[in-house]
């Protein structure tokens, strides 16, 4: 086979790849699955919200995502909501993974790949409760940390994890401010959807940065064990002036986030 037939043949092959992602990602059930997704992740970000004033009052609480998704499980129907979360976020992830193929710029192929992972990870963490099981989001985060640490140039792979990290803070507080979400949706969500939506992106970017300058000073220090994702950012915002303070805003910043994820299940382009 020449060099020119290996081509045609991976031309093909990827339009045919592309054709099939574009019948899945349009498959109704897909489609319906990415909304109850969307509802989902406002599920979860309302449960956060409640986790986060709990820090900033100084009550004990775990504000990551097994520890919110823990949190449902210990309520009334809470297992029914799991299985529900489950089959949402994996759907979405689906969904994500289609819009990978189909994307044309590399900064949506890399973004729908990103959400891809992200919502598939949270359809594991909800199924592992929903049978009964158990998983931390901390110590998972440490693990990771620890391997990136001990792998050649760990610290600056580390420190480089920080600089990502803030890099996508600053993205949702600049898609936030500038009313980007919009432009994810089929039609404008109403006035108080708009709002919560650029009230939740800045509140989460705010939250994230304080996450991606734990990994940078992880890196400076060498202490991989002090990282433990946005629980540890979070109550490291605590000890400072003002912090609960600091907290509560970014707790209104995740429930504003849930409200105008309830919209988007409703108006997005899926």
């Amino acid at each position: 086979m020449t060099h020119q037939d290996m081509s045609a043949h991976a031309g093909r092959a990827t339009t045919a790849a592309k054709g099939a992602a574009g019948k899945a990602g349009g498959h109704p059930v897909v489609e319906w699955g990415a909304r109850l997704g969307y509802a989902a992740s406002g599920v979860l970000h309302l449960v956060l919200a409640w986790l986060i004033v709990q820090i900033a009052i100084g009550a004990g609480a775990n504000a990551s995502q097994s520890g919110a998704v823990g949190t449902l499980a210990r309520q009334p129907f809470g297992q029914v909501l799991l299985w529900v979360l489950v089959v949402g976020f994996a759907l979405l992830a689906l969904w994500q993974v289609s819009e990978l193929f189909t994307a044309r710029e590399a900064f949506d192929k890399a973004k729908a790949g990103g959400k891809a992972v992200l919502y598939a990870a949270l359809a594991w963490t909800a199924g592992i409760f929903a049978v009964g099981g158990h998983t931390s989001s901390n110590k998972q985060t440490k693990d990771f940390t620890r391997t990136l640490m001990d792998a050649p140039a760990g610290r600056f792979l580390v420190g480089l994890v920080g600089v990502a990290i803030i890099g996508i803070a600053l993205y949702h507080v600049y898609k936030g401010w500038k009313k980007k979400f919009l432009e994810d949706l089929q039609e404008h969500p109403g006035h108080w959807a708009e709002v919560a939506g650029r009230i939740g992106y800045i509140g989460k970017g705010v939250a994230l940065v304080a996450v991606g300058f734990l990994f940078i000073a992880a890196a400076v220090q060498q202490q991989a064990g002090e990282v433990t994702g946005l629980d540890g950012a979070l109550k490291s915002l605590r000890d400072l002036p003002a912090g609960s303070v600091l907290l509560i805003g970014i707790a209104l910043g995740f429930a504003a986030y849930g409200f105008y994820s309830f919209a988007r299940a409703r108006y997005a382009k899926v």
